[in-house]
């Protein structure tokens, strides 16, 4: 099915742009373009002198993307962020102005019952961001023991109640196979007790963000991204991160602090300002960390 426009609002846009400081002529990279809206606003500044580079490893959102940004100075490759020096070196470029990697999921994907990451959805359980790699997270909950589950979900959701929603699955999957989205938060729902954030925060977000990290590897291409893709900015190139939830932000921090190629621009993160909240809830999560590569 061919994918239709975009519904995604890119988070924390006019912060973006006052760090990443695009400028005419040069070159960026979204390394993990979405729904296309920050790479669009750096099309714009870089103009058609200069070249944003979208990677992402979702086919349907490089479809909607190439729609969005036909005619402009915009290359698009389906790839990991982490790949991006293999990417650059295809393209004959050397270094780059700047690189953004916005770790959220798109509201495209969250609309997609067949990719199974919204909660009510009654198709497949998946998320997988490639759909041809991997293995979907139904068959994680259909193979790993109790333990492994719970361990799963302690390291990757830091969900208090691992072992509780653990046991639970390998109780109900004896009975039948827990295949969709809507299977899975409605038997999280019945084992976790309500809390004053349930109507805030669905009580199953912490299992499908666990569930996610793990089907897609996050945070392992995130530390070799942080690592490798240094290497690909130019002096003075800014390298910007947003980031959902503690487990990613600590690695971007750690990295940002700790490599000697870089000075951190950003004491705290940068967090989205109310007057956005009120357009898009989403983006209250979000935190935007910087840093500059040294000459």
């Amino acid at each position: 099915m061919a994918a239709g426009p975009t519904q995604h609002v890119p988070v924390l846009l006019a912060e973006v742009l006052g760090e990443l400081r695009p400028a005419p002529g040069e070159t960026f990279v979204d390394g993990t373009v979405g729904g296309g809206g920050h790479a669009e606003a750096i099309s714009d500044r870089v103009g058609p002198t200069g070249l944003v580079i979208g990677l992402d490893c979702d086919d349907d959102a490089l479809e909607r993307v190439a729609k969005r940004l036909a005619g402009r100075a915009v290359k698009l490759v389906n790839s990991n962020y982490c790949d991006l020096p293999e990417v650059l070196a295809q393209l004959d470029i050397a270094g780059v102005h700047g690189v953004l990697l916005d770790l959220g999921l798109s509201s495209d994907q969250l609309a997609d019952a067949e990719r199974g990451f919204s909660f009510s959805s009654t198709g497949p359980l998946d998320l997988r961001f490639n759909k041809l790699a991997g293995e979907p997270a139904s068959r994680l909950i259909e193979r790993l023991s109790a333990d492994h589950l719970q361990q799963l979900f302690s390291r990757f959701g830091e969900e208090r109640f691992s072992p509780r929603i653990a046991r639970k699955i390998v109780e109900v999957r004896r009975r039948q196979p827990i295949r969709t989205s809507a299977n899975l938060a409605e038997l999280v729902m019945s084992v976790v007790p309500r809390s004053r954030d349930s109507e805030r925060i669905h009580p199953a977000t912490r299992i499908f963000q666990a569930l996610r990290i793990a089907v897609n590897d996050e945070l392992k291409s995130l530390e070799i991204g942080l690592r490798r893709i240094v290497d690909r900015l130019l002096p003075g190139g800014r390298f910007a991160v947003i980031s959902f939830h503690s487990l990613e932000d600590r690695l971007v921090k750690e990295a940002f602090r700790n490599d000697p190629r870089l000075e951190p621009t950003t004491r705290r993160p940068i967090e989205a300002a109310e007057a956005e909240l009120d357009v898009n809830p989403r983006a209250r999560s979000a935190k935007l960390r910087v840093a500059i590569r040294k000459p």
